[in-house]
């Protein structure tokens, strides 16, 4: 079973001209999202994306992007936990999420 969080807010991004296809990105993602395609990374499935990091602390060549622990993805969750409004500070005034 996958588990997709919320469509279309993850922070994931990547850098196709930066990858040199070593791969490490497709090892420590716990969710599969990253895949190797003719030696280079492709984001395979980006709702998918939890936003830890992993990732972006293992790719050598800083080809991936993900702001962790922050973004609307981060604030739906932890309002679900908190039983609070989410908030991402995404917008002008502050008031809500994305």
């Amino acid at each position: 079973m996958e588990l997709t969080y919320l469509e279309n807010v993850t922070t994931l991004s990547l850098t196709d001209e930066k990858c040199v296809g070593c791969g490490m990105c497709v090892e420590v993602c716990p969710h599969g999202v990253i895949s190797l395609v003719d030696n280079k990374a492709r984001i395979d499935e980006k709702d998918l994306c939890m936003e830890c990091g992993a990732c972006v602390l293992n790719c050598p060549a800083n080809a991936i992007e993900v702001n962790a622990g922050v973004g609307c993805a981060t604030a739906f969750i932890m309002g679900w936990l908190t039983g609070k409004e989410p908030t991402c500070d995404c917008n002008s005034d502050s008031s809500g999420c994305c």
